[in-house]
């Protein structure tokens, strides 16, 4: 017997993402066939959490762009006191909602919209950044403007970038100071630290 589709939308469940480590480590969660998705790869995932090993825990997190929300959930799952997720699409948005139950995770909020809009209507200082749009739109650049313009990044925050490798520049506040940086594949990713003083 055939399973009925969600009549709510016409995306499918394609795949799932790996939460590596922390209290949620091995659990997967359900993704949506959506375009433009781009969950971050483990081994990519993988590097950046071993970038933030001393910075995760009792954080306030924001992910721009969340689609899967690969990376607010492995921010959950290491310790995060809070995660705010933004998504534009709205099936996405409604299984980030789906994965929060599952995991219980009570510290989780889902802004459904876009990203820019929502990010000036903000109100929490956040001490860790994920910034992962979909490419070749010029998002990553409008969206660290809009931070910055919003006042959203406590100090000493930390703001994680990824971008096609082909994007070599990226304009940032003299306040912000990139502390790791690497290449894989087609995928360009960088992790600043804003420094007030």
């Amino acid at each position: 017997m055939a399973k009925k589709r969600n009549p709510a939308n016409n995306k499918q469940v394609s795949g799932q993402v790996r939460i590596i480590a922390g209290m949620h480590r091995g659990r997967k969660l359900a993704v949506l066939n959506s375009d433009g998705l781009r969950p971050t790869t483990d081994r990519v995932k993988e590097t950046l959490f071993n970038w933030l090993m001393m910075d995760v825990r009792d954080a306030i997190c924001l992910d721009c762009y969340a689609g899967s929300g690969s990376l607010g959930f492995e921010a959950l799952s290491r310790g995060a006191r809070s995660v705010d997720f933004i998504e534009m699409d709205k099936a996405a948005g409604q299984q980030l909602k789906t994965n929060i139950n599952l995991l219980k995770a009570n510290n989780a909020k889902v802004h459904q919209g876009d990203c820019l809009s929502i990010l000036p209507a903000l109100a929490q200082k956040y001490e860790l950044v994920f910034i992962d749009p979909p490419f070749r739109k010029g998002l990553a650049q409008r969206t660290i403007d809009t931070l910055q313009q919003a006042e959203l990044l406590a100090d000493q925050a930390l703001v994680y970038v990824e971008v096609e490798s082909e994007q070599t520049t990226l304009e940032v506040p003299q306040s912000w100071h990139l502390v790791k940086d690497k290449n894989a594949g087609q995928v360009s990713y960088r992790l600043y630290r804003l420094n007030c003083t």
